[in-house]
């Protein structure tokens, strides 16, 4: 049985080809009416046709099927995934001041945030503070995505109507997990932090145990509370 992952990569694969559906079909041996409804979810189809689409857009039927998303079938580990600043030294050439500013502000403070939930000892604190931070760059990549109206919409699978509330409302949801887990009152099944020494800070310790990155977690924080609107003295 063929998972509803697959007619939305095979959609998706046939418009990244730029060839039309019946192309497609005659290439794949079928007919444009039965090509539809694979791409349509409307009917499943066969190994042996899983097969030969997945030769003919050359990406393995693991992808197909949704099970991977590397193209060749492979998953990634740790070691694999390339790090945040892997190719700072040209994102510093080609970038803009501000972005490249925005972008090491963010990507230090981060650095700290991790190794404090690290520190912390609570696996469910850090699935749902990462499940935040990936939902809200997810929103602002789909923003951004969207600004170039001949992009392809089939790259996502919520319709546009309802990601944006529908990414709020897990947003606020995980956000309802971590504070529940930060107060001591996590939710049931979800475990406490195990080390919640670790978690003491100061603006001193953050500079002291961060020399690197201190100074942008502290820029971050003001720069967000500028951003949000502190009440108080306005300039």
């Amino acid at each position: 049985m063929v998972n509803s992952e697959f007619p939305r990569i095979l959609t998706l694969l046939r418009k990244e080809k730029g060839v039309s559906q019946k192309t497609a079909a005659a290439s794949l041996q079928v007919s444009q009416a039965l090509l539809s409804h694979y791409e349509k979810g409307i009917r499943e189809c066969g190994l042996s046709f899983l097969v030969r689409a997945a030769d003919y857009y050359g990406v393995s039927c693991d992808y197909m099927l949704g099970r991977t998303p590397d193209r060749t079938g492979t998953t990634l580990s740790i070691d694999e995934i390339p790090e945040a600043d892997a190719a700072g030294k040209e994102n510093l050439f080609r970038g803009g001041i501000l972005t490249v500013l925005n972008k090491k502000l963010i990507a230090n403070s981060l650095n700290i945030l991790f190794d404090k939930l690290n520190r912390a000892g609570s696996t469910d604190l850090v699935k749902e503070v990462s499940d935040y931070l990936m939902v809200a760059v997810y929103q602002m990549f789909r923003l951004v995505y969207g600004a170039n109206k001949g992009n392809q919409a089939a790259i996502f699978k919520l319709p546009e109507t309802i990601a944006h509330p529908y990414a709020s409302a897990a947003m606020e949801m995980h956000w309802a997990n971590a504070s529940a887990i930060a107060q001591d009152k996590p939710a049931a099944g979800m475990d406490r932090i195990q080390h919640p020494e670790e978690l003491e800070m100061s603006t001193e310790s953050i500079t002291d145990d961060y020399p690197l990155f201190g100074t942008s977690l502290l820029n971050l924080v003001s720069n967000a509370e500028k951003a949000i609107g502190l009440p108080g003295k306005q300039d």
